[in-house]
């Protein structure tokens, strides 16, 4: 994927948001949202990654600059069961817009179609749900993150060795995607490259055992493919380390390691040496561009297809729309761009 930064798509977003927020003024949590158009229902996922505890951060940084009217925030903890009540609160609560990040994007059909029928719009965060309707998706391409580890994997072994490769839950869409994505590349391009695929459930924990298990079978490992840092970094580091093998870039024995998030952590990794890349999943503008088609909902828009004017572009699919936003790749050559959003946080 082409690199493209994010702040001037998170300016244009935020003017844009602003726009239509010109006549709410008043206090986040005591007045209605845009227009008089009623007040957004907010669920995070889950709190246990960096990754989305940046995302609340930035959702709590947009609501107040915005001056959003939305009811208090929800945690569902990565449980669909937690999210389906925590959205008929919201619905009890006279929300008229839904953001949500369903982890289980299989079983979340349900929670979409009772929105639906009461014509309250939802917005999905870093998820494509398999059924039921959407307003709008914001993620990025996650078949392109899949492809652009195989890649950088495949030219940095030059075409040879052994790499793990921690898969996420594979009843997310995400970690479908980004696991597929990688095993059609490595198959097409890179067939003397044995690559050991590990279910994870985007668990730190059961990645690490995993990798234990392999490596005493297989010492040689040459790379790791990590589809969430935000789960697998610390582990993986901590148990490199234990056995020996966390050993700098540039040296003898050094195990090549991607990863996907782009949190302030991977980029440290990166810059010491112990992990060579990581895809940047953009925390900043998942949470403010969900804040835009939000705003958007509530004035009664309707989404279309095309480019925007955040420096991404709106898809249809079966379900709704999708907004794919940019996801750089980043390495020793660009870790310390100020335009990373993990750059930004000290800044925040």
């Amino acid at each position: 994927m082409r690199f493209r930064t994010t702040s001037a798509a998170l300016a244009a977003a935020l003017i844009a948001v602003s726009a239509l927020s010109a006549c709410n003024r008043d206090s986040a949590n005591g007045t209605d949202g845009a227009g008089g158009g009623g007040k957004v229902g907010i669920d995070l996922p889950r709190s246990d990654t960096d990754f989305w505890n940046s995302y609340q951060q930035y959702m709590e940084k947009g609501v107040k600059t915005e001056k959003l009217g939305h009811l208090p925030f929800t945690n569902s903890q990565n449980d669909i069961g937690k999210l389906a009540a925590n959205v008929q609160t919201f619905q009890d609560q006279g929300a008229k817009a839904v953001i949500m990040a369903p982890q289980d994007t299989g079983a979340v059909a349900e929670t979409l179609n009772n929105l639906a029928e009461k014509d309250i719009p939802a917005i999905s965060v870093d998820t494509r749900p398999d059924q039921g309707d959407v307003y709008m998706v914001v993620r990025a391409d996650n078949r392109a993150y899949g492809e652009q580890a195989c890649k950088y994997l495949g030219e940095q072994l030059k075409g040879k060795g052994k790499v793990v490769e921690f898969q996420g839950d594979l009843a997310s869409i995400n970690g479908r995607d980004r696991s597929e994505a990688f095993k059609a590349c490595m198959d097409k391009n890179y067939p003397d490259i044995k690559v050991f695929e590990l279910a994870t459930e985007w668990k730190g924990e059961v990645a690490s055992a995993k990798l234990q298990t392999t490596m005493a079978a297989h010492p040689d490992i040459d790379g790791i493919y990590m589809q969430a840092g935000g789960a697998f970094l610390e582990p993986t580091l901590a148990l490199l380390e234990q056995k020996k093998r966390l050993v700098p870039r540039g040296e003898k024995g050094h195990i090549t390691i991607i990863s996907n998030d782009g949190i302030p952590q991977e980029l440290d990794a990166i810059r010491k040496g112990t992990i060579d890349a990581t895809v940047s999943q953009p925390a900043d503008l998942y949470a403010n561009i969900a804040l835009y088609w939000a705003k958007k909902a509530l004035a009664g828009e309707k989404a279309k297809e095309g480019p925007t004017d955040h420096d991404s572009t709106v898809i249809k699919i079966p379900n709704g729309y999708e907004d794919q936003l940019p996801a750089p790749l980043v390495t020793k050559e660009n870790v310390d761009d100020p335009k990373l959003w993990a750059n930004q946080l000290d800044k925040k």
